[in-house]
């Protein structure tokens, strides 16, 4: 398998991805690589992007706005990856591309959508749905029915209640307390949580 993004986010799932022993790393793959070797795996310029077609491929990159264009540009075979350390309910459902951290708890009934990442310690309670390219960043805490949309990104720390509704493209501050609906594209900072301005809207 291949990692398309040489950052500090791809060390960590090259981390998971030896840990569980799933899959082997061929190589990553980065438009502009920084780097030769990430650990011991080889970084290559970015190839055709018909390379790909045919294998395995996690995006490793953290931009949710990025990993959203990457995907559409580049068609692989996405697999996920968990790090065994993450604690997973049997019938949570985890969709391509996504990547569970060290310590991450999702519990029963939970759906993550493509190209998520669930990161370090962070708790994603009963019958949540996060849709496509969101963040969950770490130590933040979703209660049980909360509902976030595609792209947003929850930050390091923060709260959200149960059954909140958080729209897409939203960007929740570190340590933010949510207690009520947040709607698409806001930037919310504070306990409790206030909209200070709006994200530019993303070419979907």
């Amino acid at each position: 398998m291949y990692l398309f993004g040489g950052s500090g986010h791809c060390k960590v799932i090259i981390d998971i991805i030896k840990k569980s022993n799933e899959y082997p790393i061929e190589g990553v793959f980065d438009d502009n690589p920084k780097f030769n070797v990430i650990f011991d795996v080889p970084v290559f310029k970015t190839k055709t992007l018909d390379f790909f077609i045919d294998k395995q491929l996690i995006i490793s990159v953290g931009n949710n706005k990025i990993r959203k264009k990457i995907s559409k540009k580049i068609s692989a075979l996405y697999v996920k990856a968990i790090h065994p350390n993450a604690i997973v309910s049997y019938d949570v459902d985890i969709n391509e591309g996504t990547v569970i951290m060290a310590g991450a708890i999702l519990n029963a009934s939970v759906n993550i959508g493509k190209h998520c990442i669930i990161n370090t310690g962070a708790v994603v309670d009963h019958d949540c749905i996060l849709n496509d390219f969101v963040h969950i960043s770490p130590n933040a805490s979703l209660a049980g029915g909360v509902l976030v949309g595609e792209g947003s990104q929850i930050g390091i720390g923060a709260t959200v209640i149960q059954g909140v509704k958080i729209g897409k493209w939203v960007t929740i501050g570190a340590g933010a307390v949510i207690i009520k609906d947040v709607p698409d594209y806001a930037i919310v900072v504070g306990n409790p949580g206030k909209i200070i301005k709006f994200n530019l809207q993303v070419n979907e």
